[in-house]
């Protein structure tokens, strides 16, 4: 069973529960076209069917914006053009491990680009569980599964550049 991209409540008491001593830098790529959104549609038997931005871990001596361009090469099968940074929030993931724990993210958000004849695919390295990728309207943003669970009240004000610095934590 992968825990990675499940999403179980958390509250107060919980959330700091099994956490792992070291924090994990992660970016995310924030494209927009035409009033929709670049995002890896994903599926599980435990889940069901949720959407993630394209993106992922910083390895060590990686700069972001080459993990950003990496992670978009495995995922999307695309080359981006990193622009600027968008927001930061802090997230706790729930993993399922030999004990289950608590990684502490780093979420690093950055507005993107892909070139203009970009056709929505999955790179060499898709992630696991991700069945395609999709351009998803922004109106549609609130009928969807995101992970994580607050990114969809947020996403359509930073994919609109209306959210900007810190934005706490997201559950």
């Amino acid at each position: 069973m992968d825990l990675y991209h499940y999403d179980p409540p958390m509250n107060e008491a919980t959330k700091h529960e099994g956490l792992e001593p070291q924090i994990r830098n992660a970016v995310r790529a924030v494209i927009v076209r035409d009033g929709a959104l670049l995002m890896q549609k994903k599926r599980s038997e435990l889940k069901g069917e949720w959407y993630t931005l394209p993106g992922g871990g910083q390895d060590v001596q990686e700069t972001l914006e080459e993990t950003l361009i990496r992670e978009c090469e495995e995922e999307i099968g695309a080359q981006v053009e990193v622009g600027e940074l968008l927001t930061v929030a802090d997230f706790f993931k729930q993993r399922e491990t030999t004990f289950p724990s608590t990684r502490h993210v780093i979420e690093i958000y950055y507005a993107c680009r892909v070139a203009d004849d970009y056709q929505p695919a999955s790179g060499h390295h898709p992630d696991k569980h991700q069945v395609d990728v999709v351009w998803l309207q922004l109106q549609r943003l609130s009928e969807v599964t995101l992970y994580p669970r607050d990114l969809s009240r947020l996403l359509a004000q930073i994919a609109d550049g209306a959210l900007r610095g810190y934005l706490g934590e997201l559950g």
